[in-house]
């Protein structure tokens, strides 16, 4: 039988999306409370790291030791891939040695290559198109602090990046209305959006965009690889900093969310993310809990 893989949302059923969620939040009281849960021990998780990480790396590892099992990290340096060999090839051998294998790397098209040829999960950690974990534990979030997303009003402010789409692709599966303000030219995937239009609507005016919005998203500017465009960034995103007087013109209890990390006084003002009610911690550290529901749901 062939491995499932998430390399975006959308291989998962919207209903298999919610579960992941709940269990996620089910998995977080058990780790609180102190309860040893280790349903996948002895199993081994290859993580393959072509770019650089926090979060997705020290809570991947800690979810597997968590879990019983066990992490290995895998930079370029580490590995024949940073040298060379085929994805094929690598695919083929290191499924044959692990139970699932985590990819945070630069071309999509590299990620679903290396799935055709693995024998065991594959875990999209972020391409430069997809960022689905990122989103398990943004909607984990949501939901703990304000109940279902489904018919809400999500704002993505900023770059049409890989964030972006993977907000389009959990508004079709969680059916919420997200709006996408971003600069002229910086807009997300043409074809996505178009394949979305029911679920999606890009705008070029942030403070309209906020208006009535329960749920405010940013990232930053430039993300890695696109360092050498940050001074003409800065100018083009002027007007899509979140601070005090967007957040105002949302909804009175909508929450902001940063995926971080965050440059505070570029795409975000520091009172905002610093704020005594802000989610983003919870929202960084539910990247734990929500990738162990996943984990779990592949492997169990």
């Amino acid at each position: 039988m062939s491995p499932r893989h998430f390399l975006t949302l959308m291989d998962l059923s919207s209903d298999e999306l919610k579960q992941i969620l709940n269990r996620a939040s089910e998995l977080k009281k058990i780790h609180r409370d102190g309860t040893l849960y280790q349903p996948l021990k002895n199993r081994v998780l290859a993580m393959i790291f072509e770019k650089s990480s926090t979060r997705t790396r020290v809570s991947f590892e800690a979810g597997m030791a968590q879990f019983g099992g066990h992490a290995i990290f895998l930079s370029p340096r580490d590995t024949q891939l940073g040298r060379g060999e085929p994805i094929e090839d690598s695919a083929k051998v290191i499924s044959s040695m692990v139970d699932a294998v985590m990819i945070r790397t630069f071309d999509h098209s590299s990620i679903e290559t290396f799935a055709k040829n693995s024998s065991v999960p594959v875990i999209n950690a972020l391409t430069d198109d997809f960022h689905p974990c990122q989103l398990l534990a943004d909607m984990q979030t949501y939901q703990e602090h304000r109940g279902s997303i489904e018919g809400k009003k999500v704002v993505w402010v900023g770059d049409g990046n890989n964030m972006c789409h993977s907000y389009i692709n959990a508004a079709e599966l969680l059916n919420f209305n997200l709006v996408v303000a971003c600069p002229n030219g910086y807009e997300p995937n043409k074809s996505l959006v178009d394949q979305y239009a029911h679920r999606v609507t890009v705008v070029h005016d942030a403070k309209e965009a906020v208006k009535a919005a329960d749920l405010i998203v940013t990232d930053v500017f430039a993300s890695m690889g696109q360092e050498d465009e940050q001074d003409k960034r800065l100018n083009d995103f002027q007007s899509f900093q979140v601070n005090n007087e967007l957040m105002s013109l949302a909804n009175q209890d909508a929450l902001f969310m940063h995926c971080l990390p965050a440059h505070r006084g570029e795409e975000v003002t520091a009172d905002v993310i610093d704020h005594p009610e802000s989610v983003v911690w919870d929202e960084a550290e539910n990247r734990l809990h929500a990738q162990k529901a996943l984990l779990e749901f592949l492997l169990c």
